[in-house]
Formats: structure tokens, sequence, C-alpha cells
């Protein structure tokens, strides 16, 4: 149901985005060349070949505006797209006004960079940078206001009853509330919750008003209200769900259940189709999609070859010092679980004394540790022992930012005892995480982990990840490693 109305929402709010794009460029335009620096307009030389060239049949002053206009369209237009890719229409990003705004301040600002990269490389035209300023203050102020009033005038019209679609819920329970709370949250899609149908005990305060009678009146209140949608939110009884549909196919008014199933039901499921045979997916996370693991990827090899090269003279420096202060190889490889509970090898630099294998791979690391060497401490306390990790992440095996990868052995021990724990494994390792910038790192709470890391998985974007970059070496220096 929201999703048609979104479907509606999201091309009317691109058809605004892009009038108020077009709206933001002329404010800037007119603020730099008539109002700030109006002496400007005779420096600026309109483009006589490329692809901006207004032609010859314009004076000199229609020119240049002309050569601004094109510009005006094509930032325009990267704006609006820049929008869709970082799912800026995305319906609860109007719930909040800040968190819309800060959205759209990201928006711009990606925008931003991408036309300066064009501009960069365009050799026609030399566009003023202020122009560019002016209009990215400009779009953060008028999409902030634009999108707030648009709602508001949406509301207003909802209010009044226009394209509205009434809605009828059989049931009480908590698949039936759950499902009127979020039709109440977005009212701005036009559904009005007309009466839920049920024992009226199972009801909240806040939509008793909305019972409507007991379920053995259901089809003398289905006619008395006439609705637009029918919801079956009630546990699966074939004969009434017959009854239900039957009744709705010969009035014409479209029904709709909600699986007997909400308490398993992640707040990323999703139904895909097979052949016409509908597959429920119970945690459908953003890195399952195709398009969001190549961003994740490229992101990884990117990052990961600026840190190898550029602290390449480090790396040898400290590969030298644990070779020189204590007999044994320089790196340490283990075993670790990964995506899809596959085993791989971890690199990092050694800084514990060379041991059998079944000691280091069953027993708990901690400050105190005995086996680690003077160098390893100091390489421990300030994570740069993992350096080596990044050769994992260009080998596929991690990604920079991912739950921490463990042992198999504490593995089997954690998924016994910690709820959820081998959610964990559906997304990549990685050398730093949310966990971890949350400061659960080391001998802390598995469980807290746990927790910080599934809510990772769930709301992953490359955002956050950037963010949780940003956030790790401030994090390291208070909670230095083991």
């Amino acid at each position: 149901m929201l999703r048609e109305r979104n479907q509606t929402f999201k091309l009317a709010f691109i058809a605004l985005d892009l009038v108020l794009a077009l709206f933001s460029f002329l404010t800037a335009v007119s603020l730099h060349f008539f109002v700030v620096s109006p002496g400007s307009l005779a420096f600026v030389v309109p483009d006589q070949g490329g692809v901006f060239a207004p032609g010859k049949f314009f004076d000199r002053e229609a020119a240049i505006l002309f050569t601004y206009f094109y510009l005006g369209i094509i930032v325009s237009t990267a704006q609006v797209i820049v929008f869709i890719a970082t799912d800026l229409y995305h319906p609860r990003r109007g719930l909040s006004f800040l968190r819309e705004f800060l959205a759209i301040m990201r928006g711009v600002l990606v925008s931003l960079i991408v036309v300066l990269a064009f501009l960069f490389f365009y050799r026609g035209t030399t566009f003023s940078r202020a122009v560019i300023l002016y209009f990215t203050g400009a779009s953060v102020v008028v999409h902030s206001g634009g999108h707030f009033l648009f709602r508001k005038l949406l509301e207003r019209m909802r209010a009044r009853g226009y394209n509205t679609r009434s809605v009828l819920v059989l049931g009480t329970g908590p698949a039936a509330r759950r499902f009127v709370h979020s039709l109440l949250k977005h009212r701005i899609y036009g559904f009005r919750v007309e009466g839920l149908i049920g024992p009226a005990k199972d009801l909240p305060s806040d939509l008793k008003h909305l019972h409507s009678g007991n379920l053995r009146d259901w089809k003398k209140i289905f006619r008395k209200q006439n609705p637009d949608v029918v919801i079956y939110a009630l546990p699966y009884q074939p004969e009434l769900l017959h009854e239900v549909i039957d009744l709705c196919d010969a009035e014409g008014v479209d029904c709709r259940f909600i699986p007997d199933m909400m308490d398993i039901i992640a707040a990323h499921s999703r139904i895909e189709d097979l052949d016409g045979i509908p597959l429920f997916i119970i945690r459908d996370t953003p890195l399952k999609n195709g398009y969001n693991r190549f961003i994740k990827r490229t992101f990884d090899i990117c990052f990961s070859l600026a840190v190898i090269i550029l602290g390449l003279p480090i790396f040898v420096l400290l590969a030298l010092l644990v070779k020189i202060t204590s007999p044994g190889p320089v790196f340490f490889r283990q075993e670790r679980v990964g995506l899809d509970r596959r085993i791989f090898q971890v690199f990092k630099f050694r800084t514990m004394v060379v041991q059998d294998r079944s000691s280091s791979d069953t027993i708990w690391g901690s400050r105190s540790d005995a086996r680690v060497t003077p160098v390893g401490s100091i390489l421990r306390r300030t994570s740069l022992d993992e350096i080596p990790q990044f050769l994992n992440v260009l080998l596929g095996d991690m990604s920079v930012v991912g739950p921490r990868p463990e042992r198999p052995h504490f593995v089997e021990q954690f998924k016994k005892s910690v709820t959820h724990y081998m959610r964990r494994h559906a997304v990549k390792s990685g050398i730093t995480g949310w966990a971890q910038i949350e400061g659960f790192r080391g001998d802390t709470s598995i469980e807290k982990r746990v927790e910080a890391d599934i809510y990772y998985i769930e709301n992953w974007s490359l955002w956050l990840d950037i963010f949780i970059v940003l956030r790790t070496i401030p994090s390291m220096i208070r909670n230095p490693g083991e």
C-alpha cells in the first residue's frame, strides 16, 4: 500500500527537486553577477565551441546567461540523481525535519563534489566557483524548505479528504495494531483507518476509538462502512480468509492480508517472486543487494590500497622490529570465521612468542598475557598489529568495516550461549566496526558486541562505513587494545 503511494510521491518530489534546484542555481547566478560582484560579468567569456556554446544568435550578455543556463540544467539533474542514489525519498525521511535536512545536506555536498570534478576536466568556459558555492548553500535551504512546505501542503489536503482511501482492519492483535500505527504515522499517503474489528480488550487506549465491532458482525460492518481496502490481520483461518477474499472480489474492494508471523519478522524483510511462487525473506539486509556490495567492495579496495601504499615505510619498520626483537615469523596467521561461516586465514603482525596452534586458537588473550612480547604489547595497545589485515581486505576475505572475525573455537561456544550470534556472519568481517567505536573491544561484553554488530548489518550504508572509519582512531585512543 505505502509502496504504491510512495512511488507516486517519489516522482512528485523528483519533479519538485528539479524545479527547486534550477531555482537555486538561478538565485546563485543572480546573487553573484547582479548583487555581490556585478562587475565580474564583464570578465566572463562565453563558450565558443564547447557543449555549453549558446550559438551566434545571441548578444554577449544573453550568451553568458545561456551558457550558465545549460550548466544549471546539468548541476540540477546531477543533484537529483544524487538524491535518488542516497535514498533521500525514503518515506521515513519525512518523519523528522532534522533527519531530512541532514540527508539533503549530505546529498548537496556529494553533488558539489561531482560537479567540481566535472568542471575540473571541462575545457570550455571557466565558470565561477562562487556561483557553485552559492548554489550549494541555496540548495540546502531551498530544498529543505521546499520539502517541508510540500509535505505540509499534502497533509492539509489529506486532512480535507483529498485523494484518500478508507481502510477496514480485521483483527485487533499485535499485527493489526502495528499496521494501524504505521498508517497513522504515514498520514501523508492518504490512508484513513475507518475501523478495527475484533476484541476491544486487545486495543491500547490510543486505538480504542477505532473499534468497530466483533468478528461475528464483520460483514455487516463491511457493508456499512464500504471501505476501499480491507486488511486481514488475523491468525490464519482458511474459511474466514476465503470469505473475506470472496466478498472483497464481489464488491470490487482491494484486499490485503498480513502473514501470521509478526513475532519473527525483522525490520528488513520482503517478499520476492520466483516464477509465481512468493518467497518471504525474513531478514533482507542492505548488503544482500548487489549494488550495495559493489559500492562496499569498491570502497574497501580503494581505501586498503591507499593505506598500504601510503603506510609502506611504517609497515616495513614494524616488520623489522617484530623480527629483531623476537625469534619467529613476522606475520601471524590464524583461522577465523567470516562471511557465510567460511573459514579464512587472517594476517597480523606477530605480537606473542611462537607457540602451538592448539594454544593460540583456544586461549583468550588478556592485558596481562605472559605470551605477549614487549614490542607486541605496544602493537596490540595501538592496534598496529592489525595493519596486515588490509591484505585480507584486498584478497576479499574481509572488509574495512564489519564485525570483528572470531576463532572457530570461540564461535562454537558463543553461538550456543549468545542469542543471534551467528547473524554476525551475514556480512564480511571487518578491521574496525560499530562495536569497536562503541567501546566493545577486547575482553568486553559479547552480548553488547553482537547487538552492535547486528545494528550495523541491518543499517549499513556507505556513509555509515565512512563515519566508522573516521571515528576509529579517537575510539582506539579512548579504548586501547589488549
